[in-house]
Parts: structure tokens; sequence; C-alpha cells
């Protein structure tokens, strides 16, 4: 019998690598501090629903190579930059090519290196954990992004579900751009005996981004085709066809997240996001059964290299001293 009290939080090995466990009522999330901060397992443990893709046992080597089809990876920066290459403050700034068959930069440089924890605790109201790190000068990451800057990455347990914030600060002398996201695993089915055909995903996209042969925005759209206009509206099921595709993100009622029902059920998992995520990615592995990624994503993919408007790129900057945090949250609810 477990025998852990109804908020909990505590540092054990998942699947032999140091985590921190959170725990408040019948929820429990798991976080890896030492493979890029990943909040790895977000589960309710009574009803048997794992909600987010986590590493199998035999899946840890290749995870721990790659961590982004598990869990909540962080991308800084995000997705694609041609030939590795972007221009900031009048100066180049080259990302390793590492996407050989689109000779591109992918996804960034923070989502397997080492986090430090903070602090981790628990009260009557939540249970938590904050990781982060820090880039300087002395640090192997500064020669490739060259600012001074530390992100920090809180995630709390509650009887609201799972809320994520994240704040980024700028403690150099010349501006930096802001350019984050995070690959985001959700299982479909979450529940033990479920069958995604009885899954319904909504998400709140506008226009498809054309992307060409280098995976890179042409900055021209393309027409939804109907699954996609079910997206937006009564949901769709999230495996009707391939998807790699990029978004721009409209909110609705005030709100930019995605939405994934069990009909069978009548649960619905949301995925509310902060409105300074512009853009949104979707993933789904081929189509696929068993897991998408829906990325909220702060720009859009090769955003300082691409001739439009800053606020339509998603692309803006940190001053000096300044600070940029945002919020999420990961909740169930009942929908029948």
């Amino acid at each position: 019998m477990n025998t852990r009290g109804t908020s909990d939080s505590w540092e054990a090995e998942y699947q032999g690598e140091k985590a921190i466990y959170l725990r408040f009522g019948s929820s429990e999330a798991v976080m890896l501090p030492e493979i890029g901060g990943n909040l790895v397992a977000f589960r309710d443990y009574e009803r048997g629903f794992h909600f987010l893709h986590e590493p199998s046992p035999d899946e840890m080597e290749s995870f721990k190579a790659r961590p982004m089809i598990h869990g909540i990876p962080v991308l800084f920066p995000p997705n694609r930059y041609e030939d590795g290459r972007f221009a900031w403050n009048g100066e180049t700034l080259q990302l390793p090519v590492n996407e050989e068959a689109t000779g591109n930069h992918l996804h960034g440089f923070l989502y397997n290196i080492p986090w430090v924890v903070d602090e981790y605790g628990h009260s009557g109201e939540e249970s938590h954990v904050s990781v982060s790190i820090t880039i300087d000068e002395d640090h192997p990451v500064y020669q490739l992004f060259p600012f001074s800057y530390s992100i920090t990455l809180r995630y709390s347990l509650s009887s609201d579900g799972l809320m994520q914030h994240v704040r980024i600060r700028n403690h150099g002398t010349t501006c930096m751009p802001c350019l984050l996201a995070f690959h985001t695993s959700i299982n479909a089915p979450f529940t033990a005996d479920g069958s995604a055909r009885d899954y319904r995903l909504k998400l709140t996209i506008g226009d498809r981004w054309e992307l060409d042969e280098r995976m890179l925005p042409t900055t021209h759209f393309q027409p939804l085709v109907p699954e996609e206009e079910q997206m937006r509206g009564p949901g769709v099921y999230p495996f009707f066809a391939e998807m790699d595709n990029h978004y721009t993100a409209v909110p609705q009622n005030g709100r930019n997240r995605m939405e994934l029902q069990d009909t069978k059920n009548g649960m619905t998992l949301v995925y509310d996001v902060g409105t300074s995520y512009k853009q949104w990615m979707i993933w789904n592995n081929s189509a696929e059964e068993g897991f998408f990624c829906p990325e909220p994503q702060i720009n859009l993919v090769n955003a300082p290299n691409l001739d439009l408007p800053l606020e339509e790129a998603g692309l803006f900057s940190i001053q000096p001293g300044e600070i940029w945090e945002e919020t999420s949250r990961l909740y169930l609810r009942q929908t029948t």
C-alpha cells in the first residue's frame, strides 16, 4: 500500500535516472532534471490515465540521445533554422546543422543537457519542483548562442491539474531573441483500455503555413483541408492523416489551447497555453495511433531569416535585465 500523503514530493530514480516525483491526490508527475528538465510523466494513477508519452525501459537509451517524442522537452531555439544560421543585432549566429535530410539546425540545445534542481516541496495546496539552467561565457552552449541568460521551469500539481511556469531572464548587456517552444507529447488514448478512434482533437489554429522541401516556411499560406477545419471547430480524429504541420495560433474565447476528448468516457484533456505562443506545430508520428505532439511555439519556424513583420513571425527580444514569462496548464474535465 502506498503510504504517501495527499500532497508529496520526493527524489527517486526513474528507470535508472535521477527524478523528482510530485504527488497531489490521485495525480502524479515525474521530472528528469538531468535530461533537459523534461517532465516525462503526468498521470492519474487511480484511474490508470497516462496523459504524456513516457519512455519505456527499452527506450531509455534512445530517449537520452534524442528526447523529442516523450514528455515535455524544451526547445530553445525551436524547430528549424536554414543552414543553422540567422542574423541578430548585425551579427550572424551559427548553430550546428544537425538534420542531415534538410541541411538545417533542428530543436536547439537545451533538451538533453543537465538542469539544476533549485527546489521542490509540497503543501496542502500543491506539490512542486523548480529547475533552471544558467548560460554565461563559461557554459559550452554560449558558443552556439552567445547570450547570458537563465531559464527557470516550475511545475506544480494541484486540484487544478499540472501547471507549468517558464521564465527567461536576460543577464547580458545586449538584447536577445526569445525563441522557445515545447515538444509536448500527448497520449491518444490516455486511458488504459481506450481506443484512439474514440478521441477528438481540437486546436486553436488559424492558417497553415506552406513549408518547402526543407520544411521551412515560404511565408505563404495553404488552404485548410476539411479535417483541419474540424480540428479548430468540433474536433477531429487525431490520426486522420500524416501531420507535420505549422499553423498560426488564434485564441478562441480568450484561450490558446488544445482539447483532446475521449468521447467514450466523456473526459477531455485540456492543454491551455499562454497567448505569447503565436504558432502551433503539430506532429502525429506518421499518423500512427498512440501519441501526437501539439507544440506551442513563440516564433514562426526560421523566423529571423524571413521577410515578415516581427509580430506576424512571433519574433521579439528580451532586453538586458528584462524577464519574459508565461504559464500553461494541463487538466482533465468532464464533458458529458
